[in-house]
């Protein structure tokens, strides 16, 4: 039986991660395969809205989720933020039982359920995919919660999920109540994992007829790599697949859960402790703890580049100690290597204390040559905004570093510049005795990449 996993991860309270690692660990999931990527309810709304659509530029093969909130404005939000997603789904997660519903929407079962039809058939007319969450289903009266999920699939969900948020059932006992509960529709749990009990929960439920799995990283749903690894070893025997890719996932789990703090090894902790304070790697640094720094950089590899960044990181270790700097220039240098789509030819530029500095470039793309002019401050910035012109597109500048190779007054400088396209990190390295040449070649060689990989 082939279930689906809904993942969670980014649902955990807004405190818990930056926006960067938000989107990082938006990135892996798209990765590993999960069915879906949920994240939780539009609470401000410019932060989130930017959010939600900045996920939505990477995630094309997930379902994107968002949470609807308790009202007919919080689904508005949600549909607005998910207005460029690939695949949009409006989630409405309402209290099914007794204390839930009083406590927490003022209404008792036969206004509940009026709210319940009122909300999931508003989310069906603004969005074709719906998914209904009984939140505490389990502490539910088994007679309501029928008529909840009836009305709820009338309404216009192509999704029920059923809650177990307070743990109280054994694996057995919730197998028959999602044995008594299942419909022709799709049927999907979430387990609160406090008694350690949610994986078993969850392969009790699927041989009970559920088929749509909530996982998490670091959280407190089902744990994702627990439940990846019952797949891996006893999918055949229990007749659960997914498609998730369960050969990379200890890897992909293990880079999520270095963010979210919850999957260290002793090596990464050390990592996150040090790293400000000039860290450094050696030979004996393993792939796992290099490549953990290579994404605490901000670079998501793919595993060729991975492989490439792993052996120039131990032929360089093997002669001294690597610093994160270090590491960064060996991203930049062999990893997602590219035909050149843009070859610089020749360059101006003017700058001292009395004249505003400019720079005219000329760069060949296709055997034609293209001309950029423009004023900056510096001579750096009027060059990246000539760079910029002939392009025809502006990326955003996350890091610029120039260092010395050798020494002496013809010493070789080491440009390095980070760029970002939605959300993605593109680094181009630059070499020259000329700072300002090795700049302007670091930021074409980070921008053929771009281009490249858009190709």
């Amino acid at each position: 039986m082939k279930i689906e996993i809904f993942d969670r991860t980014l649902c955990r309270d807004d405190r818990t991660f930056s926006f960067k690692e938000k989107i990082e660990i938006a990135r892996q999931l798209e990765k590993l395969k999960v069915d879906t990527v949920e994240i939780g309810e539009i609470d401000n709304i410019k932060r989130d809205t930017l959010l939600v659509r900045t996920v939505a530029s990477f995630v094309k093969d997930a379902v994107l989720s968002v949470a609807g909130g308790f009202s007919k404005e919080g689904i508005d939000n949600a549909v607005n933020a998910l207005n460029t997603a690939k695949k949009p789904r409006i989630r409405i997660e309402l209290p099914v039982s007794t204390v839930g519903m009083e406590y927490t929407c003022h209404k008792k079962a036969p206004k509940m359920l009026e709210y319940i039809k009122e909300l999931v058939g508003y989310a069906s007319e603004k969005c074709s995919d719906v998914e209904f969450c009984a939140v505490d289903a389990t502490r539910a009266e088994t007679d309501f919660l029928k008529e909840v999920i009836t009305i709820a699939y009338s309404a216009g969900a192509k999704i029920v999920t059923l809650c177990d948020t307070a743990a109280e059932m054994l694996p057995d006992s919730f197998g028959e109540f999602i044995k008594e509960l299942k419909t022709d529709g799709e049927i999907g749990i979430m387990c609160d994992n406090k008694n350690g009990l949610a994986v078993a929960d969850a392969v009790i439920a699927i041989k009970n007829g559920a088929n749509i799995i909530k996982t998490s990283v670091g959280g407190s749903d089902i744990p994702l790599q627990t439940f990846a690894s019952v797949i891996k070893n006893c999918g055949n025997s229990c007749n659960i697949e997914s498609g998730i890719k369960i050969t990379e996932s200890g890897r992909i789990i293990k880079q999520i859960g270095w963010i979210t703090d919850n999957v260290k090894n002793e090596k990464t902790a050390v990592l996150t402790a040090q790293e400000e304070n000039g860290m450094e790697l050696d030979a004996n640094d393993d792939s796992d703890t290099v490549l953990s720094a290579v994404m605490k950089l901000g670079y998501d590899l793919s595993e060729e580049d991975s492989a490439k960044v792993y052996e120039e990181f131990l032929r360089v270790a093997s002669k001294r100690k690597v610093t994160l700097t270090e590491l960064d220039a060996i991203v930049a240098t062999v990893a997602l290597q590219v035909p050149p789509t843009y070859k610089l030819v020749n360059y101006v530029v003017n700058s001292s204390n009395v004249i505003t500095s400019s720079a005219q470039i000329t760069l060949q793309k296709n055997g034609e040559n293209l001309q950029g002019i423009s004023i900056g401050d510096g001579p750096i910035d009027a060059a990246f905004l000539a760079l910029e012109q002939i392009t025809g597109t502006h990326f955003e500048l996350d890091d610029f570093q120039i260092h010395s190779v050798t020494q002496g007054k013809e010493a070789m400088g080491n440009a390095l510049v980070k760029l970002r396209k939605e959300g993605k990190l593109y680094s181009g390295n630059g070499i020259s005795t000329d700072i300002i040449s090795a700049s302007i070649k670091a930021y074409i060689n980070a921008v053929n990449k771009i281009v490249y990989e858009e190709a």
